[in-house]
């Protein structure tokens, strides 16, 4: 039960932000200059073309800074989270299914490995999303009670993208079966993702931290 609610939970939150993203009919010089936006900001991640590719569908959305860009980018990343942690579940019921096969219980147990790894990853992302929610309710005054808002989501996001990469660990090396590549390929790409994000939700909160350094220098 309590699985199942964190599901809905991460559906209803990425859904969200992907309605809060649904354009009001924009200029197409609005939707340049947002494309502009978008570019610049994806350049400082390490996988800026996936970056630009995520985020493109929110062109036509009203971005007023970096703090809508922190929010679809994790929108992003728990959408793939989701997508890969169901995938990885009917694999590993496929796997279960079939007991006889060679090497069926490392296999198995590999699978569920991931699976957990990235459940964690959709539970982190879900409580990163609520918690910039939190942040974006917070004002513009430097507090601690911010900087504690902040310190959350970097936390939580950077476990995500720990727990995917363990998952892609798992199956190192290049010769592997079709359905172990299949696994590694969406798991690396729920970690770049996570990356991408983490990497824009640190532009976001440089201003906060930039800002506090500069009230508390002597």
């Amino acid at each position: 039960m309590a699985q199942l609610n964190l599901t809905l939970l991460a559906i209803f939150l990425s859904l969200l932000f992907l309605i809060l993203a649904t354009p009001v009919e924009p200029s197409k010089h609005k939707n340049s200059q947002t494309m502009i936006y978008i570019e610049s900001s994806c350049n400082d991640t390490l996988y800026p073309n996936l970056c630009i590719r995520c985020l493109a569908r929110y062109a036509k959305s009203t971005i007023n800074g970096p703090q809508h860009l922190a929010q679809y980018a994790l929108s992003v990343s728990l959408s793939r989270a989701l997508h890969t942690r169901g995938y990885l579940l009917k694999v590993a019921k496929e796997i279960k299914s079939n007991k006889g096969a060679k090497n069926y219980k490392r296999e198995y147990l590999t699978v569920q490995d991931c699976v957990n790894q990235i459940t964690d990853s959709v539970e982190q992302l879900s409580q990163a999303i609520e918690e910039l929610r939190r942040l974006n309710k917070s004002g513009s005054t430097i507090n601690d009670d911010m900087l504690w808002h902040i310190s959350n989501v970097e936390t939580w996001v950077s476990t995500a993208l720990t727990d995917a990469r363990s998952c892609v660990y798992s199956f190192p090396g290049h010769r592997m079966s079709k359905r172990a590549a299949s696994i590694k390929v969406k798991a690396m790409n729920v970690a770049e993702v996570t990356s991408n994000a983490l990497a824009l939700f640190h532009r976001y909160a440089s201003r906060y931290r930039q800002a506090e350094a500069r009230t508390t220098k002597p």
